[in-house]
């Protein structure tokens, strides 16, 4: 090597951290000094491989490997980066199977790349001056004894990474937990990094191994089944668990769980209320608390504040729309991966399909969306839900709005499909899916400028006003069905739900905050929003339960008398008995004792709560039980294995 030179192997391990504290900086909500001890001890090993595989050649392709590097890290933390800011979840390689999504909002893609630039520029940054200093730095070719010595230092570091992570493993949430066991990927980039994830998830797929189930599954062995004497009082069918056919070691597990850990819901007073009214579903694009303002958006503020009152209903985002979607429609929390392999495939079986329980109580079923009809397969998936009059632009709703547009309009789907099934010979059910709340939001947008004169003078920022404009889209929307329903004589005899899919991530928490009730911190309150459930002649009653999108379909079974079992879906009737839940991306969870951020592993009871002993222990057992159980639900077919026993 000659002299003056800087060694490049030298420089890898800086490098990577300051990459990583970059990513941080602008990606995370809170820097975690601990956790970043482990990331410091586990780019080590990473550097010192490095370094032995880029000097193993000739200079001239070592210098163009080590180049090839640096440009592969700050591309991958600029795609993190990107993706994080954009759509508020960190990038998973299992995303991939959804890149659909990416693509037909590559505007918005553009625009966050030109908005982040500056960072995207730092995280170039070693590339560039790489380049500009490339004179000074030496890529010899090692010789056998320091490849060795590499090799070597390599193994002990990596030694040293694992024997670091085995300090407090027993932590629900620990890093030796996350390494090696729990499938979280938005929890393993906040405590060990973007990079570090990565690498993780590829060692995962790569060297894939049998889940152990009993590792991810928790079953109370003093817990028993229903008793036979008070089954009637349960939201059940007479499924023995202990009598199914023979099935493979996970479903045995899933058997097991199912008839003991969890019991199902109690009926109550509100078990078939609406038995034989119709129902129309909304799944509204970014919907939130936000939107609802007794001046500006009066129907939403109807809807939301009488009938069904839920105080502490959370909206998670968890992959965009199609992760809300997903919640909503079956009760289940989803996994990235299921989504696509599985979800969008449309094989599995849903007996809890909205399409498939109504149709069987009789209803006639209807579904509707104002964007492309097949964006990620929804086409095949409702289908799977028992949704066989799914209309959208492109197969049929084109002809009766104007599908060019963007976003269309929710004003104009309700015109051109109320008469679908306002005049039904049965009651009907009928779902939607809106799109004119989607973001980008600016003034210049279609929503911004139709309604330009209702929030121009409003004191928020732009994209705030932008915002509000596209929720008046959707409360008139609302509206215009209301009357249609009130003119055809059969509002008394309808109920109206909505969630929304996410809540608003192209606004940032500082924005949402502008024009929030309470101050929102960037990873739960954040997802705080409205759950309607109406009837125009059902009174004002308030929940205080906590609840999210997965709670929707049992609490509309039940409430509409619907045979189901609520012990097979992981979503629980918000009016029952049960303990609320809300769970998020990361595996931090809401109950009705308080918050839980596994990031940092600190629980925040709710003022005035008597937490039990060993609370929130049992708790993250439950949460990480119940998002096992969704994922195994999918993957095996759990339903139609259920079906064809008891049939």
């Amino acid at each position: 090597m000659k002299k003056n030179k800087i060694y490049s192997g030298f420089l890898y391990y800086g490098i990577l951290i300051y990459l990583e504290l970059v990513f941080r900086f602008f990606c995370t909500e809170k820097f975690l000094p601990i956790t970043f001890i482990h990331t410091l001890l586990y780019f080590l090993p990473i550097s010192f491989l490095l370094t032995l595989i880029t000097n193993l050649f000739k200079e001239k392709v070592n210098r163009i490997l080590y180049f090839v590097c640096l440009f592969a890290f700050g591309f991958w933390y600029s795609v993190l980066l990107v993706y994080k800011r954009t759509f508020k979840v960190f990038f998973t390689i299992n995303a991939v199977g959804l890149g659909d999504q990416l693509l037909s909002f590559m505007s918005d893609v553009f625009k966050a790349i030109l908005t982040n630039l500056p960072i995207i520029i730092l995280l170039f940054l070693p590339f560039i001056l790489s380049i500009i200093f490339s004179r000074h730095l030496a890529h010899p070719r090692s010789h056998k004894k320091r490849n060795l010595a590499l090799l070597i230092l390599t193994l002990i570091s990596y030694v040293l990474f694992l024997g670091s992570i085995f300090i407090g493993k027993k932590d629900a949430y620990s890093v030796y937990n996350l390494y090696f066991k729990v499938d979280n990927h938005s929890l393993t980039v906040e405590k060990l990094g973007g990079l570090p994830a990565t690498f993780i998830e590829l060692r995962k797929s790569i060297f894939a191994t049998e889940a152990d189930i009993n590792e991810e599954v928790f079953i109370d062995p003093e817990a028993e089944q229903i008793p036979e004497e008070k089954i009637k009082e349960y939201g059940v069918l007479e499924i023995d668990f202990d009598n199914l056919p023979e099935a493979n070691e996970t479903i045995k597990i899933m058997n097991e769980y199912f008839s003991k850990e969890d019991q199902g819901t109690k009926k109550n007073k509100y078990t078939g209320q609406y038995r034989g009214k119709n129902l129309i579903l909304f799944m509204a694009e970014s919907f939130n608390s936000i939107a609802v303002s007794k001046e500006l958006t009066p129907t939403l503020y109807e809807l939301t504040h009488s009938s069904f009152v839920f105080e502490n209903f959370y909206s998670p985002v968890i992959l965009s729309t199609i992760g809300g979607e997903f919640q909503e429609l079956t009760g289940l929390y989803p996994n990235l991966n299921l989504l696509s392999n599985v979800w969008r495939k449309g094989t599995n079986y849903y007996p809890y399909g909205f399409g498939n329980i109504f149709k069987s109580m009789g209803y006639n079923t209807y579904a509707y969306h104002n964007n492309q009809y097949d964006f990620q397969n929804r086409n095949v998936y409702l289908k799977s839900l028992g949704f066989d009059n799914y209309t959208g632009c492109w197969n049929g709703l084109e002809d009766k709005i104007n599908c060019n547009a963007w976003p269309q309009s929710d004003i104009a789907m309700i015109e051109a499909t109320v008469d679908d099934y306002i005049n039904s010979d049965k009651p009907f059910m009928t779902y939607y899916a809106t799109v004119s709340g989607h973001m980008p939001y600016q003034m210049n947008g279609q929503m911004a400028n139709k309604y330009k004169d209702i929030v121009k003078d409003l004191p928020y920022s732009d994209e705030i006003k932008a915002y509000i404009a596209s929720q008046i889209e959707l409360d008139r929307a609302l509206e215009t069905l209301i009357n249609k329903l009130d003119e055809a004589g059969i509002l008394e005899d309808t109920v109206i739900a909505l969630v929304g899919d996410h809540y608003p991530y192209a606004l940032s928490v500082e924005a949402i905050n502008e024009v929030s009730t309470y101050v929102r911190d960037a990873k739960i309150e954040i997802n705080h929003s409205n759950f309607i459930l109406w009837n125009s002649e059902t009174p004002t009653t308030k929940i205080s339960k906590v609840g999210s999108q997965i709670d929707v379909l049992p609490t509309l079974l039940n409430i509409f008398g619907a045979p189901y079992d609520s012990r097979i879906i992981i979503g629980k009737d918000i009016l029952s008995d049960t303990e609320g839940l809300a769970i998020f991306d990361n595996n931090s969870w809401v109950s009705d004792y308080g918050t839980y951020f596994s990031s940092r592993g600190s629980f925040v009871p709710r003022d005035g709560v008597t937490v039990p002993d060993d609370y929130v222990s049992k708790m993250n057992r439950i949460v990480q039980s119940k998002v096992a159980m969704s994922k195994y639900i999918l993957q095996e077919d759990y339903y139609r294995y259920i079906y064809n026993s008891i049939q």
